[in-house]
């Protein structure tokens, strides 16, 4: 008998941790937030008397994919110049402005509008306070909007959320920013990308 319970025994056993394992959920991991330093997007040199452009510079595609800059012909998801910042509408990314605290917003709001960049409007706005940034007359300097946030629907269809820290090489402290001298047109910012297709991040 005894020689009977024992595999009886550790067959139930067995069993029963088996059935534990299964039910217990998969741990959930975390999403981190990138950095991207000194991502630098010259604009067109103008000529300040007659307002023309006398060199084109050309767009800076970047892919929250990868995380990395890519050629145009390739699935970017974001392209840079100056403080223009376009969504890659051939492949239908789609952007939406929202305001909050960068680390608070876990779902995509339901309120977020999302569009995509036509011929005559972009999905992120341009202009001083129409956007991610402020211009300030005063001292000529470009600053981020504090409490905006940039969500993006990837190429992939993924979600995205972007805070833009700021716009000048190195990231300097705002009162340490010399326009005629420290360099302009290099973001630095964060994002986290939900790579699962999921609102959630």
């Amino acid at each position: 008998m005894k020689t009977l319970v024992k595999p009886l025994f550790l067959l139930l056993s067995l069993g029963f941790f088996s059935a534990c394992n299964e039910d217990t959920p998969e741990p959930v991991v975390p999403l981190e937030a990138v950095l991207v330093e000194d991502l630098a997007a010259p604009n067109d040199v103008i000529d300040r008397v007659t307002g023309q452009v006398t060199e084109e510079r050309p767009f800076q595609y970047f892919s929250l994919e990868t995380n990395s800059l890519v050629s145009e012909s390739e699935d970017w998801d974001l392209a840079f110049k100056g403080t223009t910042i376009r969504v890659n509408a051939s492949k239908d990314v789609k952007a939406s402005i929202v305001t909050g605290i960068f680390e608070e917003i876990n779902i995509v709001p339901s309120s977020a509008v999302f569009t995509t960049d036509t011929e005559s409007t972009f999905a992120i706005p341009t202009g001083s306070g129409s956007g991610w940034y402020n211009y300030n007359p005063a001292t000529f300097t470009v600053t981020p909007i504090p409490g905006r946030v940039i969500l993006v629907q990837t190429a992939a269809g993924n979600y995205s959320k972007i805070e833009i820290l700021s716009y000048y090489k190195g990231n300097p402290p705002v009162a340490e920013i010399n326009p005629m001298t420290t360099p302009s047109a290099h973001y630095t910012f964060r994002y986290v990308l939900q790579a699962n297709g999921s609102m959630n991040f």
